[in-house]
């Protein structure tokens, strides 16, 4: 059986929600969490901090580093990273699943709001990438894994919120890139995204409130999928656009009941599918 024992993660984002989930699976196996996020001081809007992810990644058998992140600041990232090589000897998985969300138009995108969304998600993701590669080259199964979506050019997409589509499909665009340009290293770099709305606080304070966490899932089948991607020998899946009902279908799991927030509940779609 794969495992990512003694593995070293770094994952942006990884507070509370999906990053969370990813890093509580990961801990299970006995890993190496670093927890590259923003949140220090506990928020009624959005709970956990850096450092209630670690103690949880403790309880669940990893080892976990809580580091204070912005990813939109170089320094902040490079420092990060050197403080997880320097803690574990290495880094193996790049996780990026920060993100910024806005619903907007264009006549009601603030350019505050923009550079947000793309700063944090595309350059963010170029960044930190960028920064983790020269230590993911020396791993002996290097993953870089975005948390974005398939690139889906239909209009319908991007008409409702350009901004926040650009922002996500140049995560994407990373994805198409990177995983080509590091093939011979043999570094995969693939993108992971839902099927159905995920039962997040984005999901609660931004699609809908409490009836639109009752047709979601709950992020561990984004962790129970994206540990499937990451276990995998990574020069036998880069480049792929996966979504979580897929990655657990091909593992021979369907029957996907018990990540239903409220069983028998219709289901929503996500974007980008």
């Amino acid at each position: 059986m794969a495992s990512l024992k003694g593995k070293t993660l770094f994952i942006t984002g990884a507070s509370r929600g999906i990053g969370k989930a990813i890093a509580l699976r990961a801990a299970a196996d006995g890993a190496n969490i670093i927890i590259a996020a923003k949140t220090t001081e506990p928020n009624p809007k959005l709970p956990g901090t850096i450092y209630s992810a670690a103690e949880e990644v403790e309880k669940a058998g990893g080892k976990a580093l809580a580091c204070m992140v912005d990813i939109r600041f170089e320094e902040q990232v490079q420092e990060a990273v050197a403080k997880a090589v320097a803690t574990f000897g290495g880094i193996d998985i790049l996780v990026n699943n920060a993100s910024a969300i806005s619903l907007t138009g264009t006549l009601d995108t603030p350019m505050k709001r923009y550079d947000l969304m793309h700063g944090i998600n595309t350059r963010g993701t170029f960044l930190c990438s960028q920064t983790c590669l020269p230590h993911l080259k020396k791993a002996a199964n290097p993953h870089i894994l975005n948390l974005s979506p398939p690139l889906n050019m239909e209009a319908r997409w991007f008409g409702p919120h350009v901004a926040y589509t650009m922002a996500k499909f140049g995560m994407s665009m990373c994805v198409l890139g990177m995983a080509e340009e590091f093939k011979t290293a043999g570094v995969a770099v693939n993108a992971l995204w839902p099927r159905t709305t995920i039962a997040t606080a984005a999901v609660k304070n931004l699609l809908g409130g409490d009836d639109a966490v009752k047709g979601s899932r709950t992020p561990e089948i984004m962790a129970d999928s994206a540990y499937i991607v990451l276990t995998t020998p990574s020069r036998e899946r880069t480049g792929q656009f996966l979504l979580d009902d897929e990655v657990l279908a091909a593992a021979g799991i369907t029957d996907l009941e018990k990540y239903a927030v409220s069983p028998g509940a219709p289901l929503l779609a996500d974007f980008f599918v």
